[in-house]
């Protein structure tokens, strides 16, 4: 009998394992709204940028790959602005003006910001509490509201990566976004975790 329910637990959290491994929504994917503050108070809404290709990095303000990402990004947004490309910054580390300011003067951070919390976050990234997730996350949305590429749990270097994120980026203003639904990452090759893990509350 107690084997059985060794047997019967241990069923248990292999399905819960495999729900949360498989918990990531699709791609690509109708972006959800998205609702973030910026410093003065002001509500920025995702749905204002329709019609452009968002670019949005999800940040911590104390992790070094987010800060790589904010200046990395920074320099495409002053190459692809005027072609209607934006890139919107969200820290929600400790979700409070002052420190999404500093954050912005203190990395020199070309694009508008703003902080939600952590559970708006993984609500519109579709993360489980029982994922072991890294920042900096980062979702690309094309002209037509679509997510077409989002980081995995564990980290997308590709999408950390100046060189790669400039050719999708002109592939997605030259065709619209691509057809196939896989994350950009995963085209054959292994996914190396990066990125900083969040502390658990």
């Amino acid at each position: 009998m107690r084997n059985l329910a060794k047997r019967v637990l241990a069923a248990t959290a292999f399905v819960a394992l495999t729900v949360s491994a498989f918990a990531m929504p699709p791609v690509p994917r109708k972006s959800p709204e998205l609702a973030i503050t910026d410093p003065s108070g002001k509500q920025i809404l995702l749905s204002s940028y329709r019609g452009k290709i968002v670019v949005m990095p999800f940040m911590f303000t104390t992790c070094p790959h987010c800060q790589h990402e904010a200046q990395m990004l920074t320099k495409l947004q002053h190459e692809f602005a005027a072609r209607g490309v934006v890139m919107l910054g969200i820290v929600f580390n400790e979700p409070n003006a002052a420190l999404t300011a500093q954050f912005v003067k203190d990395y020199n951070i070309g694009f508008p910001v703003g902080y939600a919390t952590r559970d708006t976050v993984t609500s519109y990234l579709g993360l489980s509490v029982m994922d072991r997730w890294v920042v900096p996350q980062v979702a690309v949305i094309d002209r037509k509201g679509n997510v077409v590429a989002q980081s995995e749990a564990t980290g997308t270097p590709d999408l950390q990566e100046e060189t790669y994120m400039r050719n999708y980026i002109e592939k997605l203003l030259k065709d619209g976004g691509p057809s196939s639904s896989a994350t950009p990452a995963a085209k054959g090759k292994t996914v190396a975790k990066s990125g900083a893990a969040p502390k658990k509350d």
